[in-house]
């Protein structure tokens, strides 16, 4: 079975009401449109196949190309390993907070910041899914 090896960006801001929010794309195209996600993407590799880039600057180097943005990454949530019917996914999941840009959706169909109360109000990615229950208490 295929292995793809990504980062996503769990990207945290703070309300001025002082409510913590997550940041969640809707995918617009493939087996899973429409589905919601956290946005980042595949780790680069050279010809031999051999990574040439950490989970840490894809997750820079991909929100810039996706959403237009610079952000800062903290500290690894998880990684979760599933199985789709095409391929095995490992991702990479880290805190992440927005320095500058407007998240502006370059390739995803709708985007939405999510509290504790809404975090399970969308379709999410079942590899997404998976780090929910970690999102929480930094909510």
């Amino acid at each position: 079975m295929k292995h793809i090896h990504v980062s996503a960006a769990v990207i945290f801001r703070t309300t001025p009401d002082g409510k913590r929010q997550v940041f969640a794309t809707q995918r617009g195209y493939g087996d899973y449109k429409d589905w919601w996600e956290f946005p980042g993407g595949k780790i680069e590799h050279d010809e031999s196949g051999k990574e040439i880039e950490t989970p840490q600057e894809c997750l820079i180097r991909e929100i810039h190309e996706e959403l237009g943005s610079i952000i800062s990454v903290g500290e690894k949530i998880q990684s979760v390993d599933w199985d789709y019917p095409q391929f095995h996914l490992t991702m990479e999941c880290f805190a992440c907070e927005l320095i500058s840009g407007r998240l502006e959706l370059l390739e995803h169909e709708d985007s939405r910041w999510l509290s504790s109360e809404n975090l399970h109000s969308v379709q999410w990615l079942p590899a997404d899914e998976m780090i929910l229950e970690k999102i929480l208490p930094l909510l």
